[in-house]
Formats: structure tokens, C-alpha cells, sequence
């Protein structure tokens, strides 16, 4: 890609580099600073990846496999050798020839092919030659004479290595009682890594049933999609092993197929309607297992209820696994966790690690139904999955948890979804996936929380009950089959009688989402963008959508108080407000589901921010992070929100608080040391009183929530705050917690942490690696490990970067990378280690982390010369998978550094408005 230069003044014209993820050209473009220098911003898709064509016969499509012939079963049979990193394996693919054929093509990567054949319905087999596309990662049968149409059985002897990239069939390794390290072989097949551990047709719509059958040492534990049928003992090479054979599976996709060996055990089994549920763990783990069984109990019941069908399944086994490059992974009857997100002490656990754990366990039992039943045909479509499956994960844990008020903490995740929306590097939430590569990249926040986002907002716009129907309707009609987004559409016009798919796309087939503004009786809609528009207007934010506004009146007493809610679909760039019931100030997006952000001149805001008390908790946070993205764009001046955050008062919503908190940091990033001491004092005015009026220590009926917001103002008052008696106080914990018996209560913990690493002492960090090194449970080694990520010491930043490099797990490397890039002492030296390490760094970690992994370079934002070297660099070196997603940060450092530069010689007036000098 061509490196960016430097821009005369004004808005230079656009240089486009060469091609990036799955043949994407990417522009460059520059932004007038006002001081003389200008930002680079880089970059949003010129030449779009066009609309993948339908597969067909001759396989044209390099991506898409020829439809001359379908699977219909599976019976795989695997022999892993764990001491070896090895497996042999045989299938047999019961497969209909749709026309006469001399070729069979199916996907296989990185695999040894050694025989195959293919024996037509009662008829002998016929040995095929083979050939493999590895760039295509296609294997080639070709037959001797043209077959019949009819039915077939392939048949094909292979072998492979049990790798060690998180992905396909891999190795994971744990500690065990004795010390010993012990190796277990699982799999990750979502996307497109069914095809390294066996043969198959790797796509969603090739659905077929799989048997499998697992040669294991007689020590070993297996597992799969489905129940045990038999077992018997077998000899392999002169040793005695066991064959596990498993029961078919429900019609399914390949990605779904799972199979898990190594000393692990399982839970009893708890019934829920007839189904057995178990946790699959390494031993010495099963005190760690009640809270997920308890919340999988609940999924179940939920879910059957709410979708009107029963689990598609026969069994339905939660298995942590040591290493895992996602979350979780929703094969069916066999779902694999990273054992962090399935593993947790209540009784030492902070309420949002639990949380954590409940809406895992809820997402991927949710894609039994939403995903495996009913699948996506292609990988455009796995937004309807996920987003879909992320949706019932905060209904189901609301239901669950309800103290948790967990659709309020979800406005958080929706706020992050539209940062990354607002900007022109945005894209559609379905986008044409053509590579494999492109359906791995699909798996971000935009498919996840706006999506999710989108769908909550049409569940309100129809009502949660019609809504509800909708969905059952769809999964009856395509129960077992795959489909395109349209037919949700339709599901929900024929339930409803509304003309949803017209809202609908508006929102899925564009990128972007409005700014909705209030005048006087009207209401008008503009695109979001926190940068101006690019100079060619090549940008990925649409122009206009159909919003479903809800607006209502607040009164001055609480939330009931006022008028009702109007409803209106803004369906061009302007309309009147009709008049609502009541009396009181007008409060657009009440309730707070709309995916938009809202604008009110300052006086109607002065008005709302007199009531804050009178909106809901998500209507407040609404407030105060809209009113932060219109500070970060330019629209409105930073004291508007400082203004509304000194008027939180008692609010006990740890959200509410967020928008605040990152304004905050953002603003000591920026600062220059001669205001850094103003930011401390702004951070103290408005959040101490709260602190001290909450204190350190849990309360007795307090709200579950409260200890989430004590940690948050603690951590903020320590860190950007500078708050000395927080800092000494958080220090004293910790050395009493390292000398003594005594521990730091788990919903503090991360934020002691945070304070002391950001004192840099070098004792501490010795004392938080050995406690990382020997955690009571996942959840405390994952806090340690970031928090060495955080120690504001260069050294001992340097000391963590090695860690990653080495002794730290692969699946986590990439995060504690992330954390050195955001620290503030050690990002500019960490982001030269990114530089002359990267080749080691892309290769040590799962490719599917590599964009997550400089994620943190948004932060390096104070000095423009470093942002632009982040930008080059980044550009020049585009990622195989994710690029997108890096591009998009490339565009947050550039509003970042953007606001430092607006900021410069005008953050001391603008805090002195909370804060007087």
C-alpha cells in the first residue's frame, strides 16, 4: 500500500493503495489540524468486494464449490496421537451426484491425502486419482469414466498434524495436579477449519449428518456432537486403545462438527426436559462448575419456551478448553468454551465476571436454534447469527439476573458498536463475503452489538410479543435448512403486518446510523460521522434510514413522571413531531433503544439536564454519550458534558458514568503535562463525592450493581484521578492481600490493580506475575495477567511484552500486546516492539486476534508524528484477516488525535468550567 504523506492544508485529495483484505483497495485521506499539521485517515473501501455469484456446476467461483455433488452423512473416523501432535483419519461421505461427473471437488487444507475412491450405489468402488488446490484449499478426485447421477459413497484416507494456530483440529495443553503438562486434542471449525481436520464440503449450506468415531488411548476422554453409542477396546500398532463411536447428528454444517480427546472429566449429568447437560473440565476444576450448569439449566427452559421448539439435540455438553482463540464456539451438543468464560467461583468471582459467564452460556445455547436448526446460507449472513444469538443473551440473562439490569449495561456495548459506526471506515452489517479470510473478518463488533442493536430496536418498534411469533414462524418454516436475511423479514411482515423490511435494510444494507435532531417541532435526520465527509465522498456511512423514533415528555419528578410516548418513523431527512400527551421537556429516543444519536440545541439540553433524575438509566447514559460523541466530532464544546456529569449526583448506574470516565481519559492522553494536574482535579470534582459516599467495602443491601460502579470510580480516581488517598489506600490492600490470608473482594480487585500497577513499583509487579502464575480460579489469572499489562514503568512494560511473546498463552498474547499499546508510559515503546517483532507476533498468535491485537493504538494519540507512523505502518502492512477492523482503529486514532489538537491551548478553559484553576 502507498504510504501516506503529509497534507498541504485543507483536505488533500485521496491516494489509493493497493489491495488489502480480500482484494479491497483502500484510500487514504488527510485531515487539517488548524495547527499546521494534518492527521492521515485511512481508510474505507474504494473498490467494494462485489457480490460473490451463485456456486455452480463448473466451480468458476474460486471460493464457492461446484453443485454437481451434494453430501448427505458423514462417517468419520480419527485416531489422534497427542504425544505425536498427529492424527490419521478415515470418511466416508454418502454424497447424491446431481449430473454425471468424472471429478468430485471438496475442501481440504493442510491436510496428507493418501487414498481415495468412490463407489457408486451398488457398485464397486472406483479408486480416484488426487490433486489439492492448496491456495484454493481444494481437494480434486477425478475418476477413471464419467459417474452416474445418483447416489455415491467417497471415501477418502487422510492424515494431519495437530497444530498449534487455534484452529481446525489443534492441541491445547494444561497444568494437572502433580505438575505434570498434559495435552489435549480439540477443534475450531467456525469459519471455514472443518476442512484441516477432514475432508468435506465446507460451506453452511452443505448441511449433512456426521457420525463420528474417536481411536483413543484407554485413558482418554472423548467427546462429540452427540451421545455415545458404543465403545470397544481395540489394538493400534500394538497398543491398546478404544474405539468411541458416537450416534449421528441432526442434520447440520460442517463448521458445527466438533471432538474433543484428552484426561479431562465431566460433571454429573443434570436432566432438563429428558436432555443430559454436562461441564467437561481438567481435573481439579469441578468446584468450578455449579454456576455454569445452573445458568445452561436456565437456557434451556428459556429458550425452548421462548422459541416454541425443543433443543435440536440429544445431549448437550459445556466443554472448557485451555486454549481457545474465541469466547466460546456453539457446536451443537458439544459447545467449547475458553475456560474463563465457562469456569468461575461465584464465591470469588466480581458480578460482572459472572455476568460474563451467563451471557456466554446463554449465547451459544441460544445458536442451537438460531444458527444450528436454522443456518445462514453464506457468510454474509452470520451477522443473523450472531447478532441474533447476542440479542437472546441479554434477554436471557435479564431474565436470569434481573437485579443485573443487564439491557441497561448493554447500552455500553451498543455506544462501542456505533464508535466504530460512526466512522467512514464503517461497513454494512451485511456485507458480500467472498474468502475465507473475508468470513473471519466478519466477526466484530459491528455483526454483535449493532446488529443486536438493530434487532432490539425492531423488537420495540413491533412489540416483544409479535416480535416473538415472528421468530417462531421462522425457525418452523427453515427448521434444518439455510436461509438468506429476507426471509426473517418476511417471517416478521407475515406475524406483524408491517412493512419491516423496508426499516429493516435501511439499517443492515447500509453502514452508518443518523444523528436525529430535535429543532422546534420537528425532527430531522443527518449521517453520524465523527470526521468530515472524505473528498471523493467515498465514504461507508450511508444517507438516510427509516428510524423509529420514540419520543416522550419528562416531567421533574421520576420516570413516570410526564407524558407518554409518541411514536414516529422518520422516513425522510425532516418531519413535524406530532403533539404527544402531557407536559414536560421532550426526550428523544426514550427508553433508549434506538440505534442514533440524538442532538438538542444547548438550551433544551440545560433543560434535561435539570431532570436527569426523571429519565431511566439507559436514557441517561443515552444522554451523556451521545452529548461525548458530539463533543469528539466537533458539534458540541466538552464543557456541554461536564455540565451534564456534575449533575449526576446519587446515580448508582455504573454506565451512566462511562461516558464521563472516557472523556476523562481521553483527555489525560491528550493533555500536555502542564494540564495533566486540571484533569486530575476535573476527575476528582465530579467523581469523589460519589466514591466516598459508596466507600471501599460492600454494603449491606446495597444493589448488585453498586460494587460495579464502586470499582469503576475507584480505578478512574486512582489512575486519571491521581487521587492520592486512593492510591494509598489501593496500595495497602494489595501489600496486606501479599503478605497475609487476606483477600482483595473480587468485585475491587481489577481495580486495586489498576492503581497499584499504575504506580509502577517494581515489588508489585513481581507479586501480581507470581499471582498470575498461580491463579485459584481463571478469572483471577485473567485480572493479573492484564494487570501487568498496565504497570506505568518502562522496564517492566518491556519485561510484559516478552511474556507475551513466550510463557503467556497464545490466546492471550495478542490482548496483553493490546494493553502495553494503551499504556501511557509504555505505548510508544511497545508499538516499536509491534514493529520489529511483527512477523514473530502474526505468527505466534491466532490470526483472528491479530486486529484485536493493535486495537490499543487509538490511544497514541497526543503526539501526530507517532499516529502517523501507527498509520503507515499499519497501511503498509495490511492484515491477511481483519483489516477492516484495523483500518477502523487507524480511523478512532485519527478523531482522537484530531480532538487533541482542537483541544490544544483551550482543555484548561474547558475544564476550568467544572473545575476552577
Amino acid at each position: 500500500m502507498a504510504a501516506p504523506g503529509r497534507a498541504a492544508p485543507g483536505v488533500a485529495a485521496p491516494g489509493v493503495a493497493g489491495p488489502g483484505e480480500g482484494g479491497v483497495a483502500w484510500a487514504c485521506w488527510s485531515v487539517e489540524l488548524g495547527s499546521g499539521t494534518a492527521v492521515t485517515v485511512a481508510s474505507f473501501p474504494v473498490r467494494p468486494v462485489p457480490e460473490p455469484p451463485a456456486s455452480s456446476t463448473s466451480g468458476a467461483d474460486p471460493h464457492r464449490l461446484p453443485r454437481t455433488v451434494e453430501p448427505v452423512g458423514y462417517r468419520l473416523e480419527l485416531t489422534p496421537d497427542l504425544e505425536e501432535a498427529t492424527f490419521r483419519g478415515t470418511v466416508e461421505i454418502d454424497v447424491r451426484l446431481l449430473e454425471e461427473t468424472s471429478r468430485v471437488v471438496l475442501n481440504s487444507a493442510e491436510l496428507d491425502i493418501f487414498t481415495a475412491s468412490v463407489a457408486p450405489r451398488d457398485a464397486a468402488a472406483v479408486e480416484a486419482s488426487t490433486s489439492v488446490d492448496e491456495a484454493a484449499e481444494r481437494l480434486v478426485l477425478t475418476l477413471p469414466a464419467p459417474l452416474a447421477r445418483g447416489g455415491a459413497t467417497v471415501r477418502i484416507d487422510f492424515g494431519g498434524t495437530l497444530n498449534d494456530k487455534l484452529r481446525g483440529f489443534y492441541r491445547s495443553t494444561f497444568t494437572d495436579e502433580q505438575g505434570r503438562t498434559r495435552t489435549i486434542a480439540t477443534t475450531q471449525m467456525e469459519a471455514t477449519d472443518a476442512r484441516r481436520a477432514f475432508p468435506c464440503w465446507d460451506e453452511p449450506d452443505r448441511k449433512a449428518t456426521f457420525e463420528v468415531t474417536l481411536v483413543v488411548d484407554e485413558d482418554l476422554a472423548a467427546y462429540s456432537n452427540s451421545p455415545i453409542v458404543d465403545e470397544v477396546p481395540v489394538v493400534v500398532d500394538g497398543v491398546g486403545k478404544r474405539r468411541v463411536r458416537f450416534g449421528p447428528t441432526m442434520k447440520m454444517s460442517s463448521y458445527l462438527v466438533a471432538f474433543v480427546v484428552g484426561p479431562l472429566v465431566a460433571t454429573e449429568p443434570t436432566y432438563v426436559d429428558g436432555v443430559p447437560v454436562r461441564v467437561v473440565h481438567a481435573p481439579g476444576k469441578g468446584h468450578l462448575t455449579d454456576f455454569a450448569l445452573d445458568v445452561a439449566r436456565h437456557s434451556l427452559e428459556y429458550f425452548s419456551k421462548y422459541f416454541g421448539i425443543a433443543y435440536p439435540g440429544d445431549k448437550l455438553d459445556l466443554v472448557a478448553i485451555p486454549d481457545f482463540a474465541y469466547g466460546a464456539m456453539e457446536n451443537l451438543g458439544c459447545v467449547t468454551f475458553r475456560e474463563s468464560a465457562l469456569l468461575v467461583d461465584p464465591q470469588h468471582a466480581a458480578r460482572v465476571e459472572l455476568e460474563r459467564v451467563a451471557d456466554v452460556v446463554h449465547h451459544e445455547i441460544a445458536h442451537m436454534w438460531f444458527g444450528d436448526l436454522v443456518t445462514m446460507g453464506w457468510w454474509e449472513g452470520i451477522w443473523l447469527n450472531e447478532a441474533f444469538a447476542t440479542f437472546m443473551e441479554v434477554k436471557a440473562t435479564d431474565h436470569y439476573r434481573p437485579a443485573w439490569h443487564r439491557w441497561t449495561s448493554f447500552g455500553l456495548e451498543r455506544d462501542s458498536a456505533m464508535s466504530v459506526d460512526g466512522l467512514h471506515a464503517t461497513r454494512p452489517i451485511e456485507y458480500p463475503v467472498a474468502s475465507p479470510d473475508e468470513a473471519d473478518g466478519m466477526f466484530d463488533m459491528l455483526t454483535y452489538e449493532k446488529g443486536a442493536s438493530v434487532l432490539g430496536m425492531l423488537e420495540q418498534f413491533l412489540e416483544a410479543d409479535v416480535f416473538r411469533d415472528g421468530i417462531r414462524r421462522y425457525l418452523r418454516a427453515h427448521a434444518y435448512g439455510n436461509t438468506v436475511t429476507a426471509d426473517l423479514w418476511r417471517a416478521l411482515e407475515e406475524e406483524s403486518g408491517n412493512p419491516i423490511s423496508a426499516i429493516a435494510e435501511s439499517w443492515i444494507l447500509q453502514g452508518g446510523h443518523p444523528l436525529v435532531s430535535l429543532g422546534d417541532g420537528t425532527l430531522s435526520q443527518e449521517p453520524f460521522a465523527y470526521l468530515p465527509d472524505p473528498p471523493r465522498g467515498e465514504s461507508s456511512i450511508g444517507r438516510r434510514w427509516l428510524v423509529p423514533v420514540l419520543v416522550r415528555a419528562v416531567g421533574e419528578g421520576g420516570p413516570d413522571d410526564g407524558g407518554g410516548v409518541v411514536r414516529v418513523l422518520l422516513t425522510e431527512s425532516a418531519a413535524p413531531l406530532p403533539p404527544g400527551p402531557g407536559g414536560g421537556v421532550a426526550l428523544v429516543n426514550a427508553g433508549g433503544w434506538g440505534v442514533y444519536r440524538v442532538a438538542y440545541r444547548s438550551d433544551h439540553r440545560a433543560r434535561l439536564a435539570e431532570r436527569l433524575g426523571a429519565l431511566t438509566a439507559p436514557e441517561r447514559f443515552d444522554l451523556l454519550s451521545d452529548t461525548w460523541a458530539l463533543v469528539l466530532s466537533g458539534r458540541v464544546e466538552l464543557g456541554a458534558l461536564l455540565e451534564l456529569a456534575s449533575r449526576l449526583g446519587d446515580d448508582v448506574e455504573p454506565e451512566t458514568y462511562h461516558a464521563v470516565v472516557s472523556a476523562l481519559r481521553l483527555c489525560d492522553r491528550i493533555a500536555d503535562d502542564a494540564d495533566r494536574p486540571l484533569v486530575e482535579a476535573a476527575a476528582q470534582d465530579l467523581l469523589s463525592a460519589r466514591a466516598a459516599a459508596l466507600g471501599w467495602d460492600a454494603r449491606e443491601k446495597e444493589g448488585e450493581r453498586v460494587p460495579t460502579l464502586r470499582a469503576l470510580l475507584v480505578e478512574t480516581l486512582g489512575t486519571t484521578g491521581g487521587t492520592q488517598e486512593v492510591r494509598a489506600e489501593a496500595a495497602r490492600r494489595f501489600d496486606e492481600c501479599r503478605v497475609g490470608e487476606a483477600r482483595i473482594d473480587a468485585d475491587l480487585e481489577a481495580a486495586v490493580l489498576a492503581v497499584v500497577a499504575d504506580q509502577g513499583r517494581e515489588s508489585d509487579y513481581d507479586a501480581v506475575l507470581d499471582r498470575y502464575r498461580h491463579p485459584a480460579n481463571p478469572q483471577e489469572e485473567r485480572r493479573h495477567l492484564f494487570a501487568l499489562g498496565s504497570f506505568a514503568d518502562l522496564g517492566l512494560c518491556r519485561r510484559t511484552f516478552d511474556l507475551a511473546l513466550g510463557e503467556v498463552r497464545r490466546q492471550d498474547g495478542a490482548f496483553v500486546v493490546r494493553a502495553l499499546l494503551a499504556n501511557r508510559v509504555g505505548g510508544p515503546m511497545a508499538w516499536e516492539r509491534v514493529k520489529a517483532e511483527w512477523p514473530l507476533l502474526l505468527d505466534r498468535f491466532p490470526d483472528v486476534n491479530h486486529a484485536a491485537m493493535v486495537a490499543g493504538v487509538r490511544t497514541l494519540c497526543r503526539d501526530p508524528a507517532l499516529a502517523a507512523d501507527v498509520t503507515r505502518f499499519l497501511i503498509d502492512h495490511p492484515l491477511a484477516v481483519g483489516q477492516r477492523t484495523v483500518v477502523q482503529t487507524l480511523e478512532q486514532l485519527a478523531v482522537h488525535v484530531r480532538f487533541g489538537e482542537r483541544m490544544r491551548g483551550r482543555l484548561a478553559g474547558e475544564l476550568e468550567r467544572v473545575v476552577p484553576r
